[in-house]
């Protein structure tokens, strides 16, 4: 395949810089495309995004202790105990405070015996997973009010990932049965033109870095001569009068991708860098290969290979009730399957090619052998990634 509008493009930025992409010959065709299909971009946005640059923000996170992961896992890097690990997320308005609420509830579930220390037996069982769903279901909910851009509404993250918040949350599960507590619903639908990918070096320093154009080619427009798609994140606005997401001018909007770390909380050492790709399937793949590795103690490339659930992934119809379907992959037993069933869930399994659903994910693992410092890595078999070591 040749691109050679793209190679202009190229070769653009490569004499100009970031002035050759927002303003000029590529700015022109990006406006006028817009324009022409009745949108209403200029070209003073485009200099006044390229004037106001990325924004840098402070990552959150949480620490987590739950399912006994501080007795499974080794010393810190000068042999002090284990104390679980910190999870560090991208602040909303992107999702990875969902990630860090989910795994906050599982641990105020555990801690007030509604679920048990999961065996490695209980892996991927019925009980496992409706622990799963339903606590990403609670973060979902609250996620799709109050992810959106903190420099035009509040958005209360502390709060939300507070353990008296949490605590609060967790009482809407029932081990017994699928709640009905989506106030806000689930947004959980899949788009998979994303890339990630996860860096280390011999220092035991990790860069996570993820880009996406959003769903299936963006918006499918080209801008003439230009040789790309433009991208359509601006789908995860709200168009409902009142709420904090709702379509406004120079707002961000609701964000998919989430590139993770984790830490060692004891010295703040790298633990793992991590992502899952795969629209809002991602924060729901961080906790499942997470705990995949935590929990039970599976090597990167096998926490990546176990069968994953994504919830929600369709879009609802105007008018009718949010999707309440589990998806679950092929290779998650029969007996969890009828067992989610029998707890009241509209599970699906989805097979082949549809397993592209639940995401696509890399790991990189650091621990500390000996007082020398090892790296271990995986790359998901749903994509073509792969882990090289160098």
């Amino acid at each position: 395949m040749k691109n050679p509008t793209l190679a202009r493009t190229f070769r653009t930025l490569a004499a100009e810089g970031k002035k050759g992409f927002y303003e000029g010959r590529i700015a022109q065709a990006i406006v006028k495309v817009v324009q022409d299909l009745g949108g209403f971009l200029t070209l003073d946005d485009l200099k006044y995004h390229a004037e106001t640059g990325s924004q840098e923000v402070d990552a959150i996170s949480l620490k987590f202790t739950g399912q006994g992961i501080a007795e499974k896992q080794g010393p810190g890097t000068d042999g002090e105990p284990n104390q679980g690990v910190e999870v560090w997320e991208h602040p909303p308005n992107g999702q990875g405070i969902v990630a860090l609420m989910a795994l906050g509830i599982l641990e105020e579930l555990e801690r007030t015996g509604k679920i048990p220390k999961f065996t490695q037996e209980q892996h991927n069982s019925a009980e496992y997973l409706h622990a799963v769903i339903e606590s990403l279901r609670i973060a979902f909910a609250d996620a799709t009010w109050w992810v959106t851009d903190p420099d035009v509404e509040k958005v209360p993250s502390q709060e939300l990932i507070s353990r008296e918040y949490l605590a609060e949350r967790a009482k809407l599960f029932d081990p017994t049965k699928a709640s009905d507590i989506l106030d806000h619903g689930s947004p959980a639908h899949n788009h998979c033109d994303t890339v990630y990918f996860a860096v280390t070096d011999k220092e035991g320093n990790g860069i996570s870095f993820i880009n996406s154009n959003y769903g299936g080619f963006g918006t499918c427009i080209i801008p003439e001569g230009c040789g790309f798609t433009l991208q359509n994140r601006g789908a995860n606005f709200s168009l409902r009068e009142g709420h904090p997401n709702v379509l406004a001018p120079r707002k961000r909007p609701y964000h998919t991708i989430i590139p993770a770390m984790v830490t060692n909380p004891a010295d703040g050492s790298l633990h793992s860098v991590y992502g899952v790709m795969g629209g809002f399937m991602q924060p729901q793949g961080h906790v499942q290969v997470l705990l995949n590795m935590l929990a039970f103690n599976m090597h990167p490339q096998a926490a990546l290979d176990a069968p994953r659930i994504c919830i929600g992934a369709g879009t609802p119809e105007v008018g009718k009730v949010l999707d309440r379907r589990v998806y679950v992959e092929e290779g998650i037993s029969e007996e969890a399957i009828e067992g989610l069933r029998k707890r009241g869930h509209n599970v699906e399994v989805l097979r082949g090619w549809k397993r592209g659903m639940f995401g696509r994910g890399q790991i990189i693992r650091c621990h500390y052998d000996e007082g020398r410092l090892v790296y271990s890595a995986g790359s998901d078999p749903r994509g073509d990634g792969m882990a090289i070591p160098v």
